[in-house]
């Protein structure tokens, strides 16, 4: 529809690219002197100039199949050329990319008329030399009326409406092509008001003027005002009909649009594709599908709609169906199959259709990578974006994106980075979409320098960013630090959401900011305009529980406007066993229980407040009811990624090849610790064994392991980045804290709660996690 209402430059370019010009060639456009008149009277000039018409023709006919060289040799030998000749190769070296031959051609010409000083402005404008084309205009000996068309319409559509308008006023006659091209400048860039009254004060107005206007409309939503209009236009035409359509079908009134459909005397392709599309958008995929099965013809894009639209419906089998049966496929139909099966988890049939593919696409490689990536399969994701580049596809934004994802989610930093480096070398910015993804991963791999470079370098901060960044600085630990990028975050024109508050008061919680956490939430309201959801309210009972104010945090789910989840029991439930409350915790968590009777997590917790105070006969029935109930406790693994290698542990692990020196590094370590103060919280060990026997267990846990692999193994002075999948337990938490002070290192251990930065024998979280 919009290249129906930029008319103006379609025309012109029409006109420049008839080669032949026999209108031309009838009127004798060679310069008007003396001698070509009575060349004229001669009958041998006749049959000359005959001759000419068919080297014209057959010039016209070599640049037709892009052969300008072969085309440019017979200019050359052509005893006689009209000026008919020079335009024809004029507009023959513009049509086939030889812009520099033209300009050339252009300035070696004998003579010049309208037809070529138009040609070669447009041939500037088609290759971006707005003001070559402006300059050339402004040395015009005469002007006619394609002359004034073809800036305003280069104007207009380069977005220079002020310089469209000045062309407009200037020109001395004006036709539906010259309103039609001012016109097309206001609405094309966002002066509809502008628009209005133009189209107002001008009576006579053709129809693609009128369906220009009633697109206007459609697209800024204004469906009542594109109807008046509608029924104020005499002249309906197809695309008339086809814009109230797809515009009522776009917006979800399916009835208005069914009924104009029903009362339009033209029907084509389009309008069926946009009422199958309209049903389709609008979940109303029964309908979609008696449309698609009415139409007299369908193309590729009616194909690729109803396709589309049992694919949003993850209705898979029966998007095969019409896939298969499809007469013809373009890479749209392939990525289309690719990106279902893909977000439905069929990561198997995702990579067979990708597989098969004969020509991919951007958009068909960022579909597959993210699909592995969604689905947990975040080696294979990594693989994938490696193999992209490879094969000489570019890279998009989205497969960045992606690719930052999962480094994110298995927190490999080297890889993060390399993919960054490949993102700078790509040439792309860091806009809100790829740059939030880098400052996420930047963040969750816990290296918080780069990320705070990373949201230097982002040009437009949208709120994603400002939440990454205060919920980053949360996680690891520096509460200040987010609360001082959400003062900042106030100074600019971005309102907070739910999800900034969240953060800010989970950074109050990580921080034991307990007053200004209170302030916050009993504010936010007010300040903000964001009444206090159920995850607010969880931050709340965590940032209390951990205080010690355990009364409190009660009193706050007893009074709470709706029922507690629980989310919120196992906040209660960390904070009795960090002040070993075990009665409270035995409460909290028969409720959890309640709600989800197989979350191993929340066993594990009530477990330990049992262990630690000793209430063997208690751990041992909740040992009797994970059995009973089939639960199984998820297994501990810690991992750290050194040299582009991830190195797996587990508690105890013996399949590591470097095992033997990780384990004599641990027991030297173990001596220099309990030297140091160390003392094994044997209160842990969740079986009623020997002092001994409980210190053995504690001592080859995998994040220990996974820190003593790191210092062996990188070089001194780098920091080592440790990854766990459950919670670091007290003990391990203690011992990290002694090996940082002993082996003056930096070590970051993200867990499944939080970021540890432990340096100098102390941790970030100030041991309140």
């Amino acid at each position: 529809m919009l290249r129906r209402c930029q008319l103006p430059i379609p025309r012109t370019i029409i006109h420049t690219a008839t080669a032949r010009h026999p209108q031309a060639e009838r009127r004798n456009l060679s310069p008007p002197t003396s001698t070509n008149v009575k060349r004229k009277k001669k009958p041998s000039s006749r049959s000359l100039d005959a001759d000419v018409v068919r080297w014209n023709k057959t010039i016209t006919y070599h640049m037709r199949h892009g052969r300008f060289d072969a085309a440019r040799q017979l200019f050359e030998q052509m005893p006689r050329r009209t000026i008919v000749s020079w335009n024809t190769m004029l507009s023959g070296y513009l049509s086939n990319g030889q812009y520099s031959s033209a300009l050339w051609l252009f300035d070696a010409m004998p003579h010049r008329d309208e037809f070529s000083w138009n040609t070669m402005i447009n041939g500037h404008v088609r290759y971006g030399k707005l003001g070559a084309a402006r300059r050339m205009f402004e040395q015009m000996p005469m002007r006619d009326i394609v002359s004034w068309n073809t800036m305003i319409s280069a104007y207009a559509q380069s977005g220079h409406v002020e310089q469209a308008q000045e062309i407009f006023d200037r020109a001395p006659v004006k036709d539906s092509v010259s309103w039609n091209g001012i016109l097309a400048a206001y609405l094309q860039n966002g002066r509809f008001e502008a628009a209005q009254v133009l189209f107002e004060s001008n009576p006579y107005w053709d129809t693609v003027s009128w369906n220009a206007m009633i697109a206007g409309y459609v697209r800024r939503n204004r469906l009542v005002d594109a109807q008046q209009l509608f029924d104020r236009l005499l002249e309906k035409d197809i695309v008339s009909w086809n814009t109230m359509i797809s515009g009522y079908a776009q917006n979800g009134y399916m009835m208005e649009a069914r009924r104009l459909f029903s009362e339009s005397p033209y029907k084509d392709v389009f309008t069926w594709t946009a009422m199958v599309s309209g049903y389709a958008q609008n979940g109303m995929l029964d309908e979609a599908k008696l449309m698609f099965d009415e139409m007299p013809e369908r193309n590729i894009v009616t194909w690729n709609a109803i396709v589309a639209a049992y694919v949003q419906n993850k209705r898979m089998d029966e998007a095969e169906e019409l896939f298969n049966a499809m007469p013809c496929k373009n890479i749209s139909s392939w990525n289309t199959m690719v990106t279902g099966y893909a977000q439905a988890g069929m990561i198997e049939e995702a990579r067979s259709i990708f597989d098969k593919m004969n020509d991919r696409d951007p958009i068909s490689w960022s579909a597959m990578i993210a699909g592995y990536a969604q689905s947990g399969h975040s080696e294979e994701a990594l693989h994938l974006f490696i193999e992209m580049g490879r094969s000489g596809e570019r890279m998009n934004r989205s497969s960045f994106t992606c690719a930052f994802s999962t480094c994110a989610d298995i927190a490999v930093l080297e890889c993060g980075m390399q993919v960054h480096g490949r993102l700078v070398k790509a040439g792309y910015g860091l806009g809100c979409f790829v740059g939030n993804a880098l400052l996420s991963m930047y963040f969750k791999c816990g290296n918080i320098d780069e990320a705070y470079k990373a949201f230097e370098e982002i040009s437009q901060k949208d709120v994603v960013t400002w939440n990454t960044m205060i919920v980053g600085y949360a996680r690891h630990g520096f509460g200040n630090k987010a609360l001082e990028a959400f003062d900042l975050m106030r100074t600019t024109e971005m309102k907070p959401d739910n999800v900034t508050l969240v953060g800010v008061l989970s950074a109050c919680s990580h921080a034991g900011l307990i007053n200004k956490g209170i302030g916050f939430f009993y504010s936010m309201h007010q300040d903000f305009g964001i009444k206090p959801k159920a995850e607010h309210y969880t931050c709340m009972i965590d940032l209390l529980g951990r205080a010690g104010r355990l009364a409190e945090a009660q009193a706050l789910i007893k009074d709470l406007p709706f029922e507690p989840d629980a989310t919120m029991w196992g906040a209660l439930l960390g904070a009795s066993r960090i002040h070993r409350h075990t009665e409270l915790g035995r409460k909290a968590a028969e409720k959890i229980f309640e709600m989800e009777p197989n979350n191993a997590g929340m066993y594990v917790l009530l477990s330990n407040l049992y262990a630690s105070s000793g209430s063997w006969a208690e751990a041992s029935k909740l040992r009797v009811m994970m059995q009973d109930r089939g639960v199984r406790k998820v297994p501990g693994f810690s991992w750290i990624e050194v040299d582009n290698r991830v190195h797996t542990f587990s508690v105890g692990d013996s399949l590591h090849p470097e095992k033997a020196k990780i384990y004599a590094f641990l027991e030297e370590l173990d001596m220099k610790m309990k030297k140091a103060g160390y003392v094994s919280a044997t209160n842990l060990v969740l079986h009623d064994v020997e002092e001994e026997e409980k210190e053995q267990m504690l001592k080859f846990h995998s994040e220990k392991l996974a820190v003593a692999y790191g210092i062996l193994r990188l070089t001194p002075g780098r920091p080592v980045r440790v990854i766990k999948n459950l919670r670091v337990c007290e003990d391990c938490h203690d011992a990290i804290k002694y090996i940082s002070l002993i082996e003056s290192r930096l070590i970051i251990l993200r867990d499944s709660n939080r970021f540890h930065h432990f340096s100098c024998g102390s941790c970030s979280c100030r041991d309140y996690w």
